[in-house]
Order: C-alpha cells, then structure tokens, then sequence
C-alpha cells in the first residue's frame, strides 16, 4: 500500500479550484505546473498554486478524502484553505523535499 496525499490547487486569480488526489505530491504538482497533459483542467485553467494538502497513510484514505472535499461548496474549500494557508501563498516549496519509496 502506498501513502497518499488530497491537494488543493488554485489560479492566480483564486477563481479556479481543483482537487486532487496522488501518491507522490512533489511530482504531481511539478506535473501541472509544467503542464505536463496540455488539454487536463488544470492546464486549461492555469491552475498551479498548491494552497491546501493533507497526508494519509494509505492511498485509499486519500481517495475517500478528496470525494469529501469535491462534494463541499467553494466555501468549505475556501474554509479548508484558509485553515492551513490564511494567506493562500503556494506550499509548493514546502512540500518540495518530501521523499518517497
């Protein structure tokens, strides 16, 4: 069983959010800062900035976590956001040096 990690990104404008879900965060956010798959979402709508994540042992406790944060409002999203990141900067840098098997 692998960790896994629920993330939330938004656009420079905070206009745009998206959530996700992936066992390697570092990789996954480089994927879509780079824009890795063109014609994803995220890409189309220059969503990059990682405000908001959460660890799990397992990935499966992931996948159930980002069900529940997809299913909430914006404003819920905004309120987990604000929770972890009251100044909603990216935590790209902070999640940078995290390390997997």
């Amino acid at each position: 069983m692998k960790p896994g990690f629920v993330y939330i990104l938004i656009n420079k404008y905070q206009t745009v959010v998206y959530t996700g879900v992936t066992s390697n965060l570092p990789e996954r956010i480089l994927e879509h800062k780079s824009k890795k798959y063109p014609k994803s979402f995220s890409a189309r709508y220059n969503v990059n900035i990682l405000v908001y994540y959460e660890q799990f042992q397992w990935i499966e406790d992931a996948v159930t976590r980002e069900k529940q944060i997809k299913a909430g409002s914006r404003e819920t999203k905004n309120e987990l956001i604000r929770a972890m990141n009251p100044t909603w900067k990216d935590l790209f840098e902070e999640i940078e040096n995290i390390m997997f098997e």
